[in-house]
């Protein structure tokens, strides 16, 4: 038998582009961070509207209720989603998600117009709708554009450019409070303008074939299939993942709503500065991102995920204790900038090994469901930032005791999760999935 007898046969994977030569790539990079950059602006805005209400009264700080109105959609469709994103293309589900989301942007520019704070939570609620759509297309095709080594660096550089998107969308959300004040409809007209261009972004990503044809929207499809209940049941390591990332971004929408009260009604900075003390924590997640990306070299780093978590709760405490600078804080104004620094390089290190771990690992022809399950499990954690958040304040505001004590919530919600996360390191890819799941169910 002959050499070339004696090799097998092609894997797909093989046979694509190299990723920084993939046009599908960066098409896809370039739609994320345009549709994150709406995400964070226009919720950004809102949010500091609702802050400021609290200058007067402490009781009426409604960023709780903005959260829960973004991040209710995701709960409620997040399962259907994920099999909206297996039954067909998702490189159609992604172009027609960012088609809704220049309709959710041109509703967005009619509620600032009609100066109703309600009518701002429900265009927000309909935003958060829009991204649910998107979100397991958006991480499920990556298995299915990239090769599995390719899947650590894909991640590193998507969550990075994403958190950058961030940075812009929170600090630039806190120049226009300043520059425009009363008309704030001028920037939902920019992110229509935005949403357009993601859409034309989006239209070059490679076409993917459907991972699961026909299959089936049940009434328990709306939450978890039963498919992927099973399949999350009989993996407890895939659950844990699940858990952990759901109190990760629990403490991630408590934090962002802490930092909002840190900068406007304890240190009294305005808008704009506000929104850069928002910004150094994304700077941080970028950093952070990338560099998990780049250890993590094809591998699930379980050191990584330790160092994250810890590095978050120290962070935290320090975000939280009292002393002598400006606003009675430890840190002061730049002492928080950098601590907050600190915090998203701990969070971008903590996610990204675990985001690589749920599309690694999961069956081929449920990834999608399994990264609506993750969106699920997630925007259940930053619906309850929301409801901590209120309550949180509440309790502050009743003791009279300072809005940086809100940091604390984070930390007991990360302390269960150091007691009781221990993950172990190990290699990811095809090899890795097959081994891991039983071959009837791939």
């Amino acid at each position: 038998m002959d050499r070339a007898a004696q090799q097998s046969p092609t894997r797909p994977e093989e046979t694509r582009p190299t990723l920084l030569r993939d046009p599908s790539f960066w098409g896809l990079i370039a739609t994320q961070f345009l549709g994150a950059f709406n995400d964070n602006l226009f919720k950004q805005l809102v949010l500091l509207v609702s802050v400021k209400m609290a200058l007067v009264n402490r009781a009426e700080n409604l960023q709780g209720i903005a959260m829960f109105a973004f991040a209710s959609p995701f709960v409620l469709l997040s399962g259907v989603c994920g099999i909206l994103a297996d039954r067909h293309s998702k490189q159609r589900i992604i172009v027609l998600s960012k088609v809704l989301e220049i309709v959710a942007m041109g509703l967005g520019v009619a509620a600032f117009l009609s100066g109703s704070l309600t009518v701002l939570m429900i265009v927000l609620a309909l935003m958060g709708a829009q991204s649910a759509f998107f979100g397991p297309a958006k991480y499920g095709i990556l298995p299915e554009l990239f090769r599995p080594e390719d899947l650590p660096r894909a991640n590193g550089l998507m969550l990075m450019t994403t958190f950058i998107s961030i940075i812009l969308g929170v600090a630039i959300a806190g120049q226009l409070m300043t520059w425009l004040a009363g008309d704030l409809w001028l920037a939902s007209l920019a992110c229509v303008i935005t949403a357009v261009i993601g859409t034309l972004t989006a239209i070059p990503i490679r076409k993917t074939p459907v991972a699961h044809p026909g299959l089936a929207i049940t009434l328990g499809s709306w939450f978890i299939s039963p498919e992927t209940r099973n399949v999350v049941r009989q993996q407890r390591t895939l659950l844990s993942v699940l858990i952990v990332t759901s109190v990760f971004w629990c403490v991630g929408g408590v934090y962002q709503q802490g930092v909002n009260d840190l900068g406007i009604l304890q240190l009294k900075i305005d808008e704009a500065a506000t929104g850069l003390l928002g910004a150094c924590a994304a700077i941080g997640i970028a950093l952070g991102c990338v560099t998990a990306g780049k250890l993590s070299q094809g591998r699930f780093e379980a050191r990584l995920v330790r160092a994250g978590l810890w590095g978050m709760l120290l962070s935290l405490i320090v975000l939280a204790l009292p002393g002598p600078l400006q606003g009675q804080t430890l840190l002061g104004v730049y002492g928080a900038g950098m601590m907050l620094v600190v915090l998203g390089a701990s969070a971008g290190l903590f996610a990204v090994p675990l985001t690589v771990y749920l599309q690694a690992m999961a069956p081929a022809d449920q990834k999608g469901q399994i990264i609506g399950v993750m969106n699920f499990c997630n925007w259940i954690g930053i619906v309850l930032s929301g409801i901590l958040h209120l309550m949180a304040n509440g309790i502050l505001t009743g003791m009279n005791w300072p809005p940086n004590l809100v940091f604390l919530v984070g930390t007991l919600l990360l302390i269960p999760v150091v007691i009781w996360y221990h993950p172990q390191s190990q290699a990811l890819g095809m090899d890795a999935e097959a081994a891991t799941f039983p071959t009837e169910e791939l």
